[in-house]
């Protein structure tokens, strides 16, 4: 039974509670919710506060690293070639006996002639390109954007011509006779292809390496006499890296790059990441050492979640080519500017760049007879990821729809090199003399070792161990491709 003194205390106490709760009520119908979510209104513990700031420094580092990718890639194939081949605007490097898995670079077509060089029209002024008729190329400034084609879906038709690139703060007359266009960047990239001939045993890069050296650059307004000549070293052959920097060389190349382009080439919300890092155009970079841990911790794991993005692939499935197959888009349905419907697909840009390089109309648009298209897969047909220790193979439908020529090649998946091999060009053509089955399609092997009973002309070598992908491309984009009567078969593990 309880006593008179523990019925009156208990009174109390209830009393005193029904006085407390209306006033802590009332504190928290005053309270904003941001207010009760940190630290009830109160500045955060020192050390939380500066491990925040070092988090959100990081975040912005990473997202740097990713939206600027485009610049870093060709900025690293810049300094790769002018470190091994010279520059200036006379210099153009040719691949005249075919680029091979020695040159790294991303994702290469070993199946083409390559010409390529970087224009300064900071500079130079206006510069003057001739090009050689039948290239198929472009002229991209140094973010990658495409100023234009070049060949068949540029403006000379494939006919050759007079291309003018002004820098982005001219603003003097444009002179007739020229195919002008303005840069955004004074940096520009000069990027052609030539296509080889069917050779006897084979394809002949000759005709195509002497079609690109046809290729003449001067500066728009300077004499004849005062024009310095052409000048094309041949690069096939050569040990040359022209990748992209994976150590803090990354943000001085990139702090180099700002505050030599003009402000109008990066918008003013980027400008403002770049600046949360400490890259500010003619600014001192001196990020502190705790920055640079951060930074370096950034160009480490960055480029692995890129390639976790690869990997997992899109929720969206638009990165497929086909309903049944396991082919892929690297544009996944968008366009070369990596503009898909209301937004630009940050995430797939890096995801490209990561391994590949340049990006132009002619590449993306459903152009019959003309453009390129480029699908690739990174699995078999069972959704496995392909693995160089294993033997695989693909097959290609009887005539596979491309006027200029086809190709299989293999890359390695981190950084779209090629895998080096006793064979040094891991990619097969249609000017190879390849085996073809009864029915006129074609196998493709691929494999450490050659698997027996595959033709040598038929196979490719891969790297024991090391995960690879296997690109298709075709030049000269026929309408089977396109409604897809015509499809690659998925490739298949050999037991």
């Amino acid at each position: 039974m309880r006593t008179g003194s523990s019925i009156l205390t208990s009174a109390l106490l209830i009393s005193s509670l029904c006085s407390v709760v209306p006033a802590l009520s009332q504190q928290d119908q005053t309270a904003s919710p941001l207010l009760k979510q940190i630290n009830n209104g109160n500045w955060l513990p020192q050390k939380e506060a500066e491990a925040l700031r070092d988090e959100l420094f990081y975040q912005q580092a990473v997202r740097v690293y990713m939206t600027m990718q485009p610049a870093l890639n060709v900025i690293g194939m810049r300094d790769g070639s002018e470190a091994a081949f010279g520059k200036g605007y006379n210099v153009l490097p040719i691949w005249k006996d075919r680029m091979d898995s020695r040159a790294w670079v991303p994702t290469p077509n070993a199946d083409v002639i390559y010409s390529m060089s970087y224009l300064d029209l900071k500079e130079t002024g206006p510069l003057v390109i001739a090009a050689p008729s039948n290239v198929i190329g472009m002229f991209t400034d140094f973010f990658q954007r495409t100023i234009t084609d070049v060949g068949l879906i540029g403006p000379d038709r494939a006919r050759g011509g007079l291309y003018l690139l002004l820098p982005p703060d001219f603003d003097g007359e444009v002179p007739q006779g020229y195919f002008a266009f303005k840069s955004k960047t004074y940096n520009v990239f000069l990027f052609f292809r030539t296509v080889m001939a069917k050779g006897e045993n084979g394809p002949d890069p000759k005709p195509a390496a002497t079609l690109a050296e046809q290729t003449r650059v001067y500066p728009l307004w300077s004499a004849e006499k005062d024009v310095k000549p052409m000048q094309f070293p041949n690069a096939s052959g050569k040990r040359v890296n022209m990748m992209y920097p994976v150590d803090n060389t990354y943000w001085t190349k990139l702090k180099t790059f700002v505050d030599y382009e003009p402000v109008s080439a990066i918008d003013p919300e980027l400008r403002g990441v770049l600046a949360s890092i400490g890259i500010i155009k003619g600014q001192p970079f001196n990020p502190t050492r705790q920055q640079q841990e951060l930074l370096q911790k950034a160009v480490e794991t960055a480029p692995k979640m890129i390639l976790a993005i690869r990997q997992l692939g899109r929720p969206d499935g638009r990165q497929l080519y086909y309903n049944d197959r396991k082919y892929e888009n690297t544009w996944a349905g968008g366009t070369s500017e990596w503009l898909q419907d209301g937004y630009l697909d940050v995430n797939q840009r890096a995801s490209y760049f990561q391994f590949a390089y340049s990006s132009a109309s002619a590449m993306v648009m459903r152009t019959l007879g003309a453009g390129s298209k480029y699908p690739f897969t990174a699995r078999d047909a069972k959704g496995e990821f392909l693995n160089g220790s294993n033997t695989y193979k693909m097959r290609l439908p009887p005539h596979p729809p491309a006027a200029l020529f086809w190709a299989v090649t293999a890359y390695n998946v981190t950084d779209g090199t090629m895998p080096e091999t006793p064979q040094l060009l891991p990619s097969i053509n249609g000017f190879n003399k390849v085996a073809t089955n009864s029915d006129g399609s074609i196998d493709i092997w691929f494999g450490p070792t050659k698997p027996a009973g595959a033709p040598d002309s038929n196979w490719i070598q891969t790297v024991s161990g090391r995960n690879f992908l296997a690109a298709l491309r075709l030049y000269g984009t026929g309408v089977e491709f396109f409604d897809q009567t015509w499809k690659p078969d998925d490739v298949v593990k050999v037991n």
